[in-house]
Parts: structure tokens; C-alpha cells; sequence
């Protein structure tokens, strides 16, 4: 009974902040409160009407599309590999592919911060994609080897038996097989470059910004509610996503492993 009431307090405290960043944003007062006083939409307005975050939000989008096909993309030719071709070293190779997921963000800000440096493209669009490529690859890399090694081989063996030409038997036969998988990737490497902070915080620059750092710039600024109103505008987005996902493919894809 103790243990049922325990997890039941953990279940409602977990999204208590959330819902209250998302009943602030209907405040009428003119700074972030709780309880709120008045209803209004005045924020959600003035976020939809305000060039400067419709700009942070068509570029952060563009970045995370981006980031996630190239990702994906990568992913899928890593996963190939090393299913398919059975490459020698196959472990490691994939413990190098998720070590974005072992080191802290903040040290990865302060070495792309010397990497892109070197480059030139710090502060520039270019070098955000390239980051963020990087730390999506892990997301996308997990939902879409468990997927190929769930797909018959031999679908494709029989495919090539019957005359069917090595491309007709991948588009036709091996990348339908893998599908879910990398529908599941491309969502979940969206997301995760969407809402990245950490990270970018260190790399954005004079002409290019994303929102979740523009949000972030601004609580460390001031207290208006506009800034709740574009968290649960972006809450709204990702929970739509995952519903998404999981209604037509089904999140097990990202977790599975056989």
C-alpha cells in the first residue's frame, strides 16, 4: 500500500513543473506567476506575432531537419554495416558512434567550440548542423540497427535468387523492412535537436540563434511570461511527436535490441 502511494505521489509530482510552466503561460499579469491572475492569451500572441522568435523558430526547425536526415541517414549506412557486412570490430565501432551520449554536453560545447574554430565556422549555421548531426547520431542510430536486425536476410537473398537487381532488392525488399525504424529516428533525432540547449548555447553567434537558447537567454534577462507560453508551445510540439510515433510505429523501436 506504502509502495502504491509512493509511486503514485512520484507519477503527479514528475510533470507538476511542466503543468505549471503551461498555466503560466495563460497569465494576464505582465511577469511569470503562480497561481495566475486573470486569464489571457496575450503571450501566446505575442510570440506568433513577433518576427524576432518566428525567426529563432524557423531556424532551430530547419536546423533539426536537417540535423536529423543527415543523421538518419548516416545511421542507417553505419547500421548496414555493421549488420549486413558483419564489419570486424562492429562493438567498438558502435561504442564510438554513441560516446556523444557518455561525455557531458557542456565538454562537448567547449571542444566543438575549438573545433569549429579551426574551421571558421563558429557562430555560423553550417557548424550548428555539423553539432548536431553528432549528438543526434546515437538517437537514430539505436531504433535503426534494432530494426535491421529484426528484417529477414533471407527476404533479400530471395529477392537476388529471383533476378532482382542489387538496387531493386534494397529499395524494394531492405529499406521497406527497416522503415519503422528509420521513421523512428528521423522523429526522435528532430526532437532532441529541437530542444538542445546545452550544446548550442556555446556555439550560436551574433546572426545565427535557436530558441531553446533564445528562451534561455531570455529567463536569465527577465521574467515575462512570453517565455512560459513558447515552453509549452514547444512542450505541446514534442508531446505531439511522440504521440505520433508511437500511434504509427511504435516507440519500442528506439529501446529494442534483438
Amino acid at each position: 500500500m506504502i509502495t502504491r502511494i509512493i509511486a503514485i505521489a512520484v507519477l503527479l509530482f514528475l510533470p507538476l513543473p511542466i503543468v505549471i510552466v503551461v498555466l503560466s503561460s495563460f497569465t494576464s499579469a505582465g511577469y511569470l506567476s503562480f497561481p495566475i491572475k486573470g486569464l489571457s492569451l496575450r503571450w501566446y500572441a505575442e510570440f506568433l506575432g513577433s518576427a524576432d522568435w518566428l525567426k529563432v523558430l524557423g531556424t532551430s526547425a530547419l536546423l533539426a531537419l536537417i540535423g536529423a536526415t543527415v543523421s538518419t541517414a548516416a545511421s542507417f549506412a553505419a547500421a548496414w554495416a555493421v549488420v549486413r557486412h558483419r564489419m570486424r570490430f562492429g562493438t567498438t565501432y558502435e561504442t564510438i558512434l554513441l560516446t556523444p551520449l557518455i561525455f557531458p554536453h557542456a565538454a562537448i560545447g567547449v571542444i566543438m567550440i575549438m573545433t569549429l574554430s579551426g574551421l571558421g565556422w563558429l557562430g555560423t549555421f553550417s557548424g550548428l548542423v555539423l553539432v548536431h548531426c553528432i549528438l543526434t547520431i546515437p538517437y537514430a542510430y539505436r531504433p535503426v540497427v534494432a530494426a535491421l536486425r529484426k528484417a529477414d536476410p533471407a527476404l533479400e537473398e530471395a529477392a537476388a535468387s529471383l533476378g532482382a537487381r542489387p538496387w531493386r532488392t534494397f529499395w524494394q525488399v531492405s529499406l521497406p523492412a527497416v522503415r519503422p525504424g528509420l521513421v523512428t529516428a528521423l522523429l526522435f533525432s528532430f526532437i532532441i535537436s529541437f530542444d538542445e540547449v546545452t550544446v548550442t548555447l556555446f556555439l550560436v553567434g551574433p546572426f545565427v540563434m535557436t530558441l531553446p537558447v533564445q528562451v534561455f537567454s531570455e529567463v536569465l534577462e527577465s521574467a515575462s511570461p512570453i517565455i512560459a507560453a513558447v515552453s509549452a508551445a514547444l512542450v505541446l510540439f514534442t508531446s505531439l511527436m511522440v504521440f505520433v510515433l508511437d500511434r504509427v510505429i511504435g516507440i519500442q523501436f528506439f529501446v529494442d535490441r534483438d
